[in-house]
């Protein structure tokens, strides 16, 4: 079974919405404008690219990403990477033609089902509807979370507030930086 892996800047708050200055967003681009660049603190995500052998995405992140991540050099291997998107509404017609290989899945089922194929980890990146979904069905296996040390109030939230059971987490990895930050890395324990 493959490793499904959430990664997220996160507000100390909970909130994920806008980090890069995505329009229309109050505090938009809060994660280099509210706290000093520290390279170091972002190891995790080259990391994550090197692990990674393909990237779940929702529609609204796909639209977000695909037009910006293609011609980024910063983010070359996830070229190569099969993608696969979340989506009840898009079309193979809306798909970039640049981005490498990419899968529309209907349903979380056929999420569920990805993950019994063979391969290595698939990395979740933004999706905040599509991550309350995987949340709630049980399909996050691991969380990467840089928590910055900032109160944004408004905004999409990474968590569900699903009213369910506990759901334990176990912590594998976390580092805090001089500027803030706080890298935490944490199984869903079953």
């Amino acid at each position: 079974m493959r490793t499904l892996i959430s990664t997220a800047f996160l507000s100390l708050d909970g909130v994920m919405e806008a980090p890069g200055g995505e329009p229309g967003y109050r505090n938009a681009g809060w994660t280099f404008k509210e706290v000093d660049f520290l390279p170091e603190a972002f190891d995790i995500k080259g990391r994550e690219q090197l692990e990674s052998t393909a990237i779940l995405m929702g529609r609204t992140s796909y639209e977000a990403f695909s037009p910006v991540w293609p011609g980024m050099e910063e983010f070359a291997h996830y070229n190569a990477l099969p993608k696969y998107v979340v989506s009840t509404t898009l079309t193979d017609d809306d798909l970039v033609s640049n981005w490498g290989e990419t899968t529309i899945l209907r349903s979380l089922d056929e999420v569920a089902a990805l993950k019994e194929t063979d391969g290595g980890p698939i990395t979740v990146h933004g999706s905040a509807a599509l991550n309350h979904g995987l949340a709630d069905a049980g399909l996050v296996d691991r969380y990467h979370l840089l928590v910055y040390p900032l109160l944004l109030g408004a905004g999409k939230r990474l968590f569900p507030t699903t009213d369910k059971d506990t759901q334990k987490l176990k912590l594998v990895e976390h580092a805090v930086y001089a500027n803030g930050l706080q890298l935490n890395v944490l199984d869903v324990v079953r």
